[in-house]
């Protein structure tokens, strides 16, 4: 059998032809940057807050991760990939989860962090049993997310949170498409020889998250600090084609 940490030892293979640009980078195009690139953008424009930091960081290994499973395609790398994704998701909810949303069971954000852990602990047990299977439910994920955004909004009036929730959505289903083209379709791209959309889905998703992480501090800065009034912002300016967009906090308020 061969190693674990064999090029192409992977349950799963992507769309793009294997070693066709490099003799050491098995897909040359899904092994990008992006991913450690981007987030740290949003850092740069915002306080430091432990949670910040530590979201990020994650963000940053699952780029790292992502270009080591994509240049190997290697079962090691397989697995690093998603289970980086997996703890990424499982540090935010931590950190970010609104307290209105616990379980009834859950009385604390120390409970919390136990409850995640633990859950988090088992899914990653689970995972060694179809690797295959792995980037379907974490995929899946994403849904509750919207979920949550979606009952967030209802509660806010403000149009740039509301504009901001929409661009995020744009970029995510565009990810999500071009990730579905690329798993279900792969033959069709391949007889147009434009084998290339899983690299489009990691500067999508990219861009999506981009946009997410600002909201999501949105909504956990009114939860947890409510004698602040945060607002979204764009850098540099709103008017500009291509934009980050950060939080802010100005003076007290009552809550949106």
């Amino acid at each position: 059998m061969p190693s674990i940490f064999s090029y192409q030892s992977a349950e799963v293979d992507w769309c793009e032809g294997n070693f066709e640009r490099s003799t050491v980078i098995a897909e040359y195009y899904n092994t990008d940057v992006t991913s450690i690139l981007l987030p740290p953008t949003n850092v740069l424009l915002v306080p430091h807050p432990f949670s910040l930091r530590m979201v990020f960081l994650a963000v940053v290994c699952c780029g790292i991760f992502s270009m080591y499973f994509h240049m190997t395609l290697s079962y090691v790398g397989q697995l690093l990939d998603e289970l980086s994704i997996l703890w990424t998701l499982a540090v935010a909810y931590s950190f970010w989860y609104p307290k209105v949303y616990f379980p009834r069971c859950i009385k604390s954000r120390k409970h919390f962090f136990w409850l995640s852990g633990v859950t988090t602990v088992i899914s990653t047990l689970m995972s060694f049993v179809k690797p295959a299977f792995n980037a379907y439910a974490l995929n899946c994920i994403a849904f509750h997310l919207l979920y949550l955004t979606w009952c967030e909004l209802k509660k806010c009036n403000d149009k740039r949170v509301h504009r901001m929730a929409a661009v995020m959505v744009v970029w995510w289903v565009l990810a999500i498409s071009s990730w579905i083209s690329d798993r279900w379709l792969c033959g069709l791209w391949q007889a147009i020889n434009f084998p290339y959309f899983h690299s489009f889905w990691h500067v999508l998703i990219a861009m999506s998250l981009l946009y997410c992480c600002p909201l999501v501090i949105y909504f956990d800065v009114n939860y947890e600090m409510p004698s602040f009034k945060p607002k979204l912002g764009y850098w540099p300016s709103d008017s500009w084609p291509v934009v980050v967009p950060y939080v802010a906090l100005e003076e007290p308020h009552k809550q949106c």
